[in-house]
């Protein structure tokens, strides 16, 4: 017999996401900041044993949209609602927000198998933990209530045991050595990326796109080069900084992630432009890898 399925990951913003999905594929595909917003698009990360094979995918956390940007990061949300054979919805120890009240529903009414994952409990106490079992079992009583941590890679076995559990029979979608469907130009934007939410405050992180203009893979080095789209002229000024100085800061810290991944050198350059007012640009979005309808 064997398994298969899409596990897709959804929750609000800043609950642990990704640091779950890279505990479970043991693997650093998606990016992790303390900031809002860190994924924009859907990842996905494979993990294949012998008699299975799960297709986790992480999602952008819930919001408001504001802009057409964020808009389409939302379809993705509802796009993994629907399109899952196993929903983890992922909550934590601390979060107030009842922003995903809407996608909660739509996930009682899917009838699709999920998991209740509440993530960070080495911050909580065992009477809170009890409470907000409580609550979530309030809330989608069909499904199953998985404490874990995942920064202290804590239950992770026994999330994945419970996962394997649910995934229907089938066989497997990719190749059983695919570890993503991303591209390596895919992986070396998003590290790009990380840096400039690391490094930079305020708007800056959520103004910038990267694009890889070229990607030539040499035996010994990887030559990689990428523009950041900025969507106003002042914000260049601000990223490249005094004598480039913050620019280069990026670029040395994302090169060292690339050779890390890669396991190879790197040779990376990077490059600023102004695509204006891009966040809502329909065309400019397409470009982008964003679906703005």
């Amino acid at each position: 017999m064997h398994k298969s399925g899409f596990v897709n990951i959804i929750g609000n913003p800043n609950v642990g996401k990704s640091t779950l999905m890279n505990a479970l594929v043991g693997e650093k595909l998606s990016i992790i900041t303390s900031k809002a917003q860190t994924t924009r698009h859907r990842i996905m990360g494979i993990v294949s044993g012998d008699d299975f094979q799960i297709v986790y995918s992480d999602t952008p956390g819930i919001l408001k949209p504001g802009y057409k940007l964020q808009e389409a990061m939302m379809r993705f949300v509802t796009g993994a609602v629907s399109d899952a054979d196993v929903i983890l919805y992922v909550t934590d120890t601390v979060e107030q927000s009842d922003r995903s009240m809407e996608i909660v529903e739509n996930i009682r009414r899917s009838g699709i198998p999920t998991l209740v994952v509440i993530n960070k409990i080495d911050l909580s106490t065992p009477e809170a933990l009890e409470a907000l079992t409580e609550k979530w079992h309030g809330l989608l009583p069909d499904a199953q209530i998985v404490p874990v941590s995942a920064r202290e890679q804590f239950n992770i076995e026994g999330l994945f045991q419970r996962i394997l559990d649910v995934l229907p029979e089938g066989p497997a979608f990719y190749p059983k050595d695919t570890l993503t469907d991303k591209t390596l130009r895919f992986f070396a934007s998003e590290i790009i990326r990380e840096k400039i939410l690391r490094f930079y405050d305020k708007e800056i992180p959520y103004c910038c796109e990267i694009e890889i203009e070229s990607y030539r893979e040499e035996p010994t080095i990887d030559r990689i080069s990428a523009v950041i789209n900025v969507a106003r002229d002042s914000q260049k000024g601000i990223l490249i900084g005094h004598k480039g100085e913050k620019l280069k800061r990026v670029g040395q810290a994302a090169r060292e992630d690339m050779e890390q991944f890669l396991g190879k050198k790197v040779f990376l350059q990077l490059f600023v432009k102004v695509s204006e007012n891009w966040r809502d640009d329909e065309r400019q979005l397409r470009r982008f890898g964003y679906d703005p309808e």
